[in-house]
């Protein structure tokens, strides 16, 4: 029974992974917050079936952050990642639960794309660029965070 329940939740999280589905599941799904990686991603577990719960990374829908560590082209940009991150973990606490809608595969799987809703019906996309941590982004390549 033990395998079986191991061979479904793999079957979603390849489903959920898989870049080339088009397929969106519109939601909402409550998914738990397990920790904030960066400004714009986050680490949820989220119950598919009765007592099945799968972890996976969610990007959040419609927005770019700055990159960090050694991914970002300055220091400008890693303190500008810092402070999205740091805002981030202020609006979603590990623990707290978020709705997920809209949610399809990222086009660098490995995680899933998902507007990310707050227990206060707030969006965190428009949160994020509200506050200026964050840039409108739908798909297309992304601008720098560094100054010319």
């Amino acid at each position: 029974m033990s395998s079986i329940r191991t061979v479904m939740a793999l079957c979603v999280v390849l489903a959920l992974a898989a870049p080339a589905a088009a397929e969106i599941l519109n939601g909402p799904f409550e998914s738990k917050v397990v920790r904030v990686l960066d400004g714009d991603t986050i680490v949820v577990r989220a119950r598919i079936w009765l007592k099945q719960d799968v972890e996976t990374l969610v990007r959040v829908r419609g927005v770019d952050t700055p990159e960090s560590g050694s991914r970002a082209k300055c220091e400008a940009e890693r303190a500008k990642a810092l402070e999205a991150t740091r805002f981030t973990q202020a609006a979603i606490l590990a623990g707290s639960s978020v709705w997920l809608v809209k949610v399809e595969p990222d086009k660098y799987g490995g995680r899933v794309l998902a507007q990310v809703i707050l227990p206060d019906n707030r969006d965190l996309a428009a949160m994020l660029l509200a506050a200026g941590h964050a840039r409108p982004y739908l798909g297309a390549a992304r601008a720098g965070w560094c100054s010319p």
